[in-house]
């Protein structure tokens, strides 16, 4: 039987935190009940939590990141620790089965990761995103799903980014041209 995953992509203090380095405020801080509620669910219905976090090397020269954004989700920093109650929620439910954490070093939860062995593995054929930013990690997750041909499903009131236009536009994308469903 086909199972489903969701994937709460980056929801760390860096990029939701108000003073986190490359935080998307209050939007990301918005969203934080509707990933709980999600997450509850699908561990509910003995579905998949996944959650796929960014994770850098202080200083690193040769991660293209360095040159685009300030010193983010670095090994073992408060800003690279889960935000709010994911926080709480995951300390809960981190030796469920069913919840699994893992470090991604690129935009895409895919790139240099065992998740897509993960997911086939436990016959996961319909992935639900969720996370930060929807134009950036989250967007080149999908698209790469999409490639891998996995069913996307995106719910745009967990999803958030620092640049409104960007989230509209990834939303559009994700629909129009990965023909994902937008919850």
């Amino acid at each position: 039987m086909s199972k489903k995953a969701l994937l709460i992509i980056d929801y760390t203090n860096d990029f939701v935190h108000s003073k986190g380095s490359l935080t998307c405020g209050k939007p990301g801080q918005d969203i934080e009940d509707e990933i709980i509620s999600l997450a509850e669910n699908f561990l509910d219905k003995d579905d998949y939590v996944i959650l796929p976090t960014d994770c850098h090397n202080a200083d690193d020269p040769f991660h293209p990141e360095t040159k685009l954004f300030p010193p983010h989700n670095i090994i073992n920093s408060w800003g690279r620790e889960f935000y709010g109650k994911l926080a709480v929620w995951y300390k809960q439910h981190s030796t469920d089965k069913h919840v699994y954490f893992f470090d991604k070093n690129r935009y895409s939860s895919f790139a240099n990761t065992n998740l897509e062995n993960y997911l086939r593995s436990h016959n996961v054929s319909e992935l639900h995103l969720t996370g930060v930013c929807t134009d950036i990690c989250v967007l080149h997750t999908a698209v790469d799903a999409y490639n891998k041909n996995f069913n996307l499903c995106v719910h745009k009131n967990a999803t958030a980014s620092f640049d409104p236009t960007g989230h509209r536009w990834a939303l559009n994308h994700f629909k129009n041209c990965l023909g994902a469903k937008i919850v």
